[in-house]
């Protein structure tokens, strides 16, 4: 069981490089060189909400990287926009500008084509399946990290 473990745990972290490595791809594609792959995923994320940096740091999609930094970049970049909140000076919103809107059109049309070419490989059913999987991993992992902090 701890060498299929294991096996999971490098298997996960693979996937998340090769999946920055399609974003990345993609962007040398459309030939865009103001945006990395994590910056664009933060904007993705966002889609049409409006949140706080806080509120995008706590989904926590962004392992390994500075948020308030890729904020900050893709504010200067044009990407977010950021509004002080009226009910507090101090916190700042941010939602995504025109120019976000449009790399997320193209990030969502590469998701239709991976969708398409997936389906060729496997359906819906097997892909429900490993995310079922991977579900039942996150549970138990933030079930340790809870109980952890709990004996403490």
């Amino acid at each position: 069981m701890k060498e299929v473990y294991t096996e999971s745990i490098v298997l996960i972290e693979r996937l998340h490089r090769h999946f920055l490595d399609v974003i990345k791809a993609e962007l040398d594609r459309m030939k865009m060189d103001d945006i990395n792959n994590v910056q664009t995923l933060i904007l993705y994320n966002i889609s049409s909400e409006q949140l706080t940096i806080g509120e995008l740091t706590n989904r926590g999609y962004y392992l390994g990287s500075n948020v308030s930094y890729n904020v900050k970049k893709l504010v200067e970049n044009g990407y977010l926009t950021q509004e002080r909140a009226p009910h507090d000076k101090r916190s700042t919103r941010i939602k995504l500008s025109e120019k976000g809107l449009q790399i997320c059109q193209r990030i969502d049309e590469l998701y239709q084509r991976n969708v398409e070419m997936l389906s060729r490989e496997m359906d819906e059913a097997e892909l429900r399946a490993i995310n079922k999987t991977l579900s039942q991993l996150e549970t138990f992992w933030t079930g340790y990290i809870n109980n952890i902090y709990k004996i403490k």
